[in-house]
């Protein structure tokens, strides 16, 4: 797996979340939160298995990313009350993205997926949160493309170093 392959793939962060935002709307709780949970993280877990189908990654990659996603979400609205002040965005990161990461993880046969992606999503939080001061509070389901790039980066190191090598 390369880096340059895997690259592409963070443009289903903003496309997913865009999807999400104008079906469902701001996440204001758990059931909103699930249900754009659902859709961003179908299109996220598609272009991720486009980028690793030939690294014989399960079939079953987007519809578990999307699942995990789901229920990562619906999980940190309910954690911070839906909230979108800095630091509820960071643990929105960190509780999807363990979530997230977890249900890949176990498709991937490497448990430290798990702890990657729930630290790279919290960071990407951080980081749209700065980028995106003013919209923060609209209530999207994930991070901006800021903030997507960083995982994208981050998750794309540690599939080379580890988890696909």
């Amino acid at each position: 797996m390369t880096l340059k392959r895997w690259l592409p793939t963070f443009l289903a962060f903003p496309l997913g979340g865009l999807l999400a935002f104008e079906t469902v709307g701001s996440v204001t709780n758990a059931g909103t939160a699930a249900a754009a949970g659902l859709l961003a993280g179908a299109v996220i877990g598609a272009g991720q298995w486009l980028a690793l189908r030939g690294e014989g990654i399960d079939r079953r990659w987007p519809l578990v990313t999307a699942a995990a996603m789901a229920a990562g979400s619906a999980l940190a609205a309910i954690a911070t009350n839906a909230g979108t002040d800095v630091s509820d965005l960071i643990l929105t990161g960190a509780v999807a993205g363990a979530t997230v990461g977890a249900a890949q993880a176990a498709l991937l046969n490497r448990p430290r997926w798990a702890a990657v992606t729930a630290a790279s999503w919290a960071l990407a939080w951080l980081i749209s949160a700065g980028v995106l001061a003013q919209q923060a509070d609209e209530g999207f389901v994930v991070f901006g493309s800021s903030g997507a790039l960083v995982a994208t980066v981050l998750t794309g190191l540690a599939l080379r170093r580890e988890v696909l090598a």
